[in-house]
């Protein structure tokens, strides 16, 4: 299906019957940027370059610019003038800050070169048909490194729109001379041959693609200079310390390891050390751990042996702290007392009513042997046989045996008793 253009009615033609102004006009009203920063090549080298005449392009377009290696096809990443038509434009000094904090004299940045045109659909083509003659490049001087029985490793080749240059990245262990092998491949291709020796990180800048979180691999995206990574910052980071959970398509340890290194540091400055005594909201208490990205730290409390997260914020003076238990303890005792000591008073209270009705004192050191020892129930029935047979001695004590004779009835006893002293009398 056909694309047909919009007709243009009169009243938009006509310049002072319009609101604003068409993108062709908003185009031509803006200024030509002073310098354009571009980025070329596999290893995604940087440079800025001034325009060699009114080139009026937008972020991400494709331009052709003659750099320190030849005709290439680039990349316009930002400009550095305001009024250039792109909203991402930034100033020269923002573009040296960014170089200098992503690396400074190690970052890949050039300013020998200039941007010639935009590329047309012709450069464009032209360089798709170059890359498609990588794989034969490949084949061609892996063949020749056999013959040549060197010890090294072909990655990749890199031609450039202007055919001035075939670089080829290779890997290897030790020094090798190959100047035998640079003179054939010229005398194959009829061009400038370049040998760039790289290292395991650089060949994953050149044929890696996706990494294990799911993006573009960091040194291929935009990681200019490759550091190395320790171990320490994945220990620090509490992450698995198995090689193939935390190393990059590079066999190395993954470049993001190190993002937050300093992050990790600055936080962890502010966590006190193992075994250090600290004071909590429920008590004081020792150290067991730290989590660095949250600020909580593990607290063995001291009196019941609980382990408890604490923010970092809540933590106090061990010997200043609150001591919760210290006030639940209190009133427990006194619960405890009062009970006693009415037991105690009634106890006594007892002990007293039966002396009197007795008629002996008992120490009162000794509470606990009168309750065991006195039985009211016992002596209660005592007292009634006793009262029954007269007046025989002090209450609490023996009475007098009585007289033999013969008894008809138990309830007379009495009177028996009675007349058997009248008659002794």
């Amino acid at each position: 299906m056909s694309i047909f253009p919009l007709p243009i009615f009169e009243a938009d033609e006509d310049p002072s019957k319009r609101d604003g102004l068409t993108l062709e006009e908003q185009l031509e009203a803006l200024e030509a940027p002073e310098t354009m920063v571009v980025r070329f090549g596999s290893m995604r080298e940087v440079g800025e370059y001034k325009p060699a005449s009114d080139i009026r392009a937008g972020c991400g377009s494709k331009l052709v610019a003659r750099t320190h290696r030849g005709t290439e096809l680039v990349d316009l990443l930002t400009t550095t003038c305001s009024n250039a038509g792109c909203g991402k434009s930034v100033s020269r000094e923002e573009m040296l800050g960014y170089i200098e904090n992503s690396g400074g004299n190690k970052f890949p940045f050039h300013t020998n070169g200039r941007v010639l045109r935009i590329a047309t659909s012709e450069d464009l083509s032209r360089m798709d048909t170059l890359k498609a003659k990588v794989n034969e490049y490949l084949k061609t001087v892996r063949q020749m490194i056999e013959e040549h029985r060197l010890a090294m490793k072909m990655v990749e080749v890199e031609p450039i729109l202007g055919e001035e240059l075939l670089t080829f990245y290779y890997q290897s262990e030790d020094r090798v001379d190959f100047r035998s092998l640079v003179q054939d491949l010229a005398k194959k291709y009829s061009t400038r041959i370049e040998m760039r020796q790289v290292g395991s990180r650089d060949e994953a800048r050149l044929v890696a693609d996706y990494e294990k979180c799911g993006q573009h691999c960091c040194c291929k995206s935009f990681l200019k200079v490759l550091t190395p990574v320790s171990m320490r910052s994945a220990k620090q980071q509490k992450q698995t310390l198995d090689p193939k959970k935390i190393s990059g398509r590079c066999g190395r340890l993954m470049c993001c390891l190190r993002y937050e290194d300093q992050t990790y540091r600055e936080l962890k400055k502010k966590l006190p050390h193992r075994k250090t005594r600290v004071g909590t909201a429920e008590g004081p208490g020792i150290v067991l751990d730290g989590k660095i990205i949250t600020q909580l730290v593990l607290v063995l409390l001291e009196h019941d042996n609980r382990q408890i997260a604490v923010p970092l914020e809540e933590l106090s003076d061990p010997e200043t702290c609150p001591r919760p238990w210290e006030e639940i303890e209190k009133p427990v005792y006194e619960k405890t007392e009062k009970p006693q000591k009415n037991r105690k008073q009634r106890s006594r209270r007892r002990g007293k009513g039966n002396a009197k009705k007795d008629g002996t004192k008992k120490p009162s050191s000794q509470p606990q042997e009168k309750s065991e020892g006195s039985a009211p129930k016992k002596k209660k029935r005592r007292r009634r046989r006793r009262k029954k047979g007269g007046n025989s001695g002090t209450p609490g004590t023996p009475g007098t045996p009585e007289a033999p004779g013969p008894t008809k009835n138990s309830g007379n006893s009495g009177n028996t008793k009675n007349s058997s002293g009248e008659g002794s009398g």
